[in-house]
């Protein structure tokens, strides 16, 4: 595991230490999966990700994301943050191929003049939707009463354009004071099989025309997750899945319980083969360092 090189950046923000902190393994060759899993449980950030050559030469490069305690097969915040650091890096140019698991994600790098500053990327998948839930069960996992849930768009619901969340509406007065209860993850966990593998709770609320948000996951190791870009993209599916229309776009506030404000710039539109995301955030650079 010696030398490595690594970068770390933090993402959906224009300052640092706001947005979600990421490690950016810069060339991971020589490194097995279980070495990598230790290290993204050594920073113990949400998600540390690394660098391999593509499979396919027509891409730009293969980028594999973990988090505490497993891998990912598609991430919002650490292919931004991966793609922004291949971009300073000046070798590939503005329109970044990444493969991961869940499939090829496009990137679009955003610029002021000639610095680098973010991007965008598509996610891998069109919308698809699993298991719905009672506002009670989600409820009891984030210390709050089943009428403090909005259902009138949508039930509690499973939904993915690459990775899996659970997504729940809530009442802007309640978000703010929610925690994630371990007992009340469990326990929905043991109730529904469709959480067996994994579950991510998104929680939003309506803000004007745009959204505030909160994600816990601690059954992963996750408390509360300070931007979330596969679930901001997600919602957006969501949303204009249950609205109607040809397209939507809005802002995602995240973060600020955690004293990591976010800002998630998020668009949906209908395609041939179903709904289509994209996530936007702008990065800043924070370490550099190599293994020992």
């Amino acid at each position: 595991m010696m030398g490595h090189a690594f970068e770390t950046v933090d993402v959906f923000t224009d300052r640092r230490f706001g947005g979600n902190p990421l490690a950016v393994f810069t060339d991971a060759r020589g490194l097995s999966d279980a070495e990598m899993q230790s290290l993204a449980f050594e920073f113990n950030l949400s998600e540390t990700s690394f660098i391999l050559p593509p499979q396919d030469p027509a891409n730009t490069a293969r980028v594999r994301i973990f988090h505490r305690t497993a891998e990912m097969p598609f991430a919002g915040h650490p292919i931004i943050g991966t793609a922004y650091v291949i971009a300073r890096a000046g070798q590939h140019g503005d329109k970044l191929r990444l493969e991961v698991p869940a499939g090829i994600v496009g990137v679009d790098i955003e610029r002021d003049g000639s610095a680098v500053v973010g991007g965008r990327i598509t996610a891998p998948q069109p919308l698809s939707l699993g298991a719905t839930f009672s506002a009670r069960t989600i409820a009891a996992c984030v210390g709050a009463n089943a009428d403090d849930l909005i259902v009138q768009a949508h039930q509690p619901i499973i939904a993915s354009v690459g990775v899996t969340f659970v997504f729940a509406e809530m009442k802007p007065e309640v978000l703010p004071r929610l925690a994630p209860d371990l007992s009340g993850f469990r326990a929905a966990v043991e109730g529904h099989s469709a959480l067996a593998e994994r579950f991510s709770l998104f929680v939003y609320a309506r803000d004007g025309n745009d959204v505030r948000a909160r994600m816990f996951a601690p059954l992963a190791g996750t408390y509360e997750d300070p931007a979330t870009g596969s679930a901001a993209a997600t919602l957006a599916a969501l949303l204009l899945h249950v609205r109607g229309g040809a397209a939507i776009a809005f802002s995602i506030r995240q973060g600020e319980a955690v004293n990591r404000p976010s800002v998630l710039s998020v668009t949906a539109h209908r395609d041939p083969d179903g709904i289509r995301a994209t996530v936007a955030g702008r990065c800043v650079p924070v370490l550099r360092g190599e293994t020992q």
